[in-house]
């Protein structure tokens, strides 16, 4: 039921969904959260292409309420979608981002939004950039062949200087000796008596030598506890990286790294003082001493948490704000999984790899005091964008000690607030839930106000009816500079009157003079039903609105009648259907397309087709025989066309011969109404598919309007 309220809100363009008349959102994702919420992640379309940078997020309920939305901040789309470059070239332009390439991935065409939308080809290359890895998204401007834009998705930790199974398998418990944390026991997969560093339970979680496969071995012990043996690195990877898996379960809820029970595989033994995240996988490297691999808990469970960033709703996102934000993720999972493993050997903290000392001078960054670091702000100020995203991640660090710790807890360090504030903390557990819950609202467009709002409303939704976890959230947020973003609830007590508004259906077409209905829904979400007023904006010249009645009590509906006239222009406009009411405004979204001359468009694989009368082809039909036909096999497809002339069927066979059903010219326009065709086929076996193709094939016109495959 959240599923299909958010794939509605989505269709309607419910309040931060609005989207132009050529744009849709496709679910890619739906995660349960706390408070009985799941979050729905969409991708936004334009013309069939995708949107990079145009995702959004509906947040529902089981009830199939609709709790709230959050979209990435993107202008109105208007571009066309065929490129003036070739896929080659903008391949050749990716490559020379890179010194070394070692792979490409097919460029795709998409849509970059952002304050300027172009059409750009998306490119992927995988290699060296200044001999760090690299896995690169470029984006190359689809008509001009510059670049507009790169995302890396590899996250280097670079500590010291801030920079950028099979069916026989048998899950068997191992025995590892780990440098970090002593004596532990491990998830390895014993087959056919061969034992092996993979886990036979958690999808792709797996520990092996750079460039190599997992340790295996005779027997199911592994390591020596040395710092210097890589076997030893793979004991404390394992062991971080099914601690944290455990701790998102039974702490947070989440199934497996990426949200959907699947994991990321695990490389020691990288010759640098550093660790990575590229995007598929983690690496870890050693200290500067060369006396210690980067695998202590919480620097694995780092990495790991760059990979929990980019598989919640809107991915690794782009900028250094975002980017210090996803640092900051996985220093707050480092310690979100230290202190949930309660190890004696390696006890909770919130400093961030204390243990491998990479460079001889103790931790990277302090969460209750970024400042100890030189460069690494304790507070928001309008410079964090600019920040290097390592020195950025400081303020979240900063707010989530904060939440969990406060201000003065005993037996851990105080903690500053740029406000000379006081605050109690949450405790860990509740503060990861909150963070957590947060995290699920966010947006390729993420910023620190974004996470503001979206943590405050997950305390609500978390903790009904206390205003203690809303109000520290808050306090948090006002301790580090991070000031109130538009929307946000303001007290802890939002679960007052609130509504939601949707329309159904969401798209509709007439002629001029004539008229389109549509049914407009509302919801109580929270508290008791109030009075919504009705209004509709954006209508096209000489159409009117009317609602009928103009204003219901939520939970009910109203009938919107949009009536153009004679004098309406063809074309397609976007009418907002707004319910004002005593807690607030929401709005849904309503696509009208007035006129069926110059104004229908079809879209193949991005290829924008002009059609200059409009067509309809009734459902896919499928029409199945057996044996030998003894007489015509006969199929009915109902088709609307307004020239007829101009329509063109034919049948194609399986072995691609193609016979002509009905040739354009055979009928005027003005000779319209039910036809029966046949074309003669005897010389085809009937075994196989064979597929009807409908043209519109007016000189000015091109492209397939529709196919449908038949099988006899």
């Amino acid at each position: 039921m959240a599923a299909n309220a958010a794939d509605q809100a989505a269709a309607a363009g419910v309040d931060s969904l609005r989207k132009g008349a050529q744009e849709g959102f496709r679910r890619v994702g739906l995660t349960p959260g706390g408070g009985g919420l799941f979050y729905a992640a969409y991708e936004r379309t334009y013309r069939g292409l995708p949107v990079v940078g145009g995702d959004a997020v509906v947040v529902a309920d089981s009830a199939g309420r609709v709790r709230g939305t959050s979209a990435a901040e993107t202008a109105t789309i208007s571009v066309d979608t065929k490129a003036k470059i070739t896929a080659a070239k903008a391949t050749e332009v990716a490559r020379g981002q890179l010194s070394t390439v070692d792979s490409v991935i097919a460029p795709k065409l998409v849509v970059l939004a952002g304050n300027s939308p172009k059409l750009a080809y998306e490119v992927v290359v995988a290699g060296t950039k200044a001999s760090a890895p690299s896995n690169l998204h470029v984006f190359v401007d689809g008509v001009t062949g510059g670049i507009l834009q790169t995302r890396d998705d590899v996250k280097q930790s670079n500590f010291p200087t801030h920079a950028q199974g099979t069916s026989n398998d048998v899950s068997t418990l191992g025995t590892g000796n780990s440098y970090y944390v002593g004596n532990v026991t491990i998830d390895t997969t014993n087959s056919g008596g061969t034992y092996t560093m993979r886990d036979p339970q958690r999808s792709n979680i797996s520990c092996a030598r750079q460039n190599g496969s997992p340790y295996s071995g005779p027997d199911d012990n592994w390591g020596n506890g040395s710092g210097t043996d890589l076997e030893t690195a793979c004991v404390d990877t394992l062991f971080g990286v099914q601690t944290e898996w455990k701790m998102l379960s039974e702490w947070l809820g989440r199934n497996g790294i990426n949200g959907s029970g699947g994991g990321f595989p695990a490389y020691v033994g990288l010759n640098a003082v550093n660790a990575y995240w590229n995007g598929s996988s983690t690496t870890f490297g050693h200290s500067q001493d060369n006396q210690r691999q980067a695998t202590p808990m919480d620097v694995v469970a780092h990495e790991y948490g760059h990979a929990i960033f980019q598989t919640t709703p809107g991915g690794a996102g782009s900028g250094n704000e975002n980017g210090g934000l996803n640092e900051s993720t996985g220093d707050i999972f480092g310690a979100i999984t230290e202190h949930y493993a309660n190890n004696a050997k390696d006890t909770p903290d919130y400093d961030v790899g204390e243990g491998v000392n990479l460079v001889g001078q103790g931790p990277i960054r302090y969460m209750y005091q970024p400042s100890k670091i030189s460069g690494n702000p304790n507070c928001y100020s309008s410079s964090i964008p600019n920040t290097e995203v390592h020195a950025a991640a400081g303020p979240q660090n900063h707010w989530f000690y904060l939440l969990a710790e406060g201000t003065a807890p005993v037996g851990k360090p105080a903690s500053p607030t740029c406000n000379n504030t006081s605050i109690t903390g949450l405790g860990i557990q509740k503060a990861a839930k909150i963070f957590y819950n947060g995290l699920l609202k966010k947006t390729s467009s993420w910023n620190h106000k974004a996470a503001r709002k979206a943590t405050l409303e997950a305390a609500l939704a978390l903790y009904p009816g206390s205003c203690t976890e809303f109000n520290t959230t808050k306090a948090a947020w006002e301790a580090i500079s991070v000031t109130a973003a538009s929307g946000e609830p303001t007290s802890c007590t939002p679960q007052g009157n609130d509504f939601s508004v949707g329309v159904s259906p969401t798209s509709g077409t007439v002629q001029p003079g004539q008229s389109a209905t549509v049914t407009v829904n509302t919801a109580t979400v929270n508290g008791a039903a109030q009075s919504v007023s009705l209004s509709a904006s954006g209508l096209p010249a000489g159409a009117t609105a009317t609602f009928n009645p103009a204003s219901v009590q939520s939970g009910a509906s109203s009938t919107l009648t949009i009536a153009t006239s004679a004098s309406t222009p063809n074309g397609t406009s976007t009418i907002t259907v707004t319910g004002t009411a005593a807690s607030g405004t929401h709005t849904a979204q309503y696509t009208l397309t007035v006129g069926t001359g110059g104004g229908e468009r079809t879209y193949t694989n991005g290829t924008d087709y002009a059609l200059n009368d409009y067509a309809t082809v009734n459902s896919p039909i499928t029409s199945t025989a057996t044996g030998t036909a003894t007489s015509p096999v006969k199929v009915t497809v109902t088709g609307t066309h307004t020239c007829s002339e101009d329509l063109r069927i034919s049948l194609k066979a399986p072995d691609g011969s193609t016979y002509s059903v009905k040739a354009t010219g055979s009928l005027p326009c003005t000779d319209l109404g039910t036809r029966n065709y046949s074309v003669p086929v005897t010389n085809e076996a009937a075994s196989g598919t064979w597929t009807l193709v409908l043209y519109d094939a007016y000189a000015q016109d091109t492209g397939t309007l529709d196919s449908w495959t038949i099988t006899l």
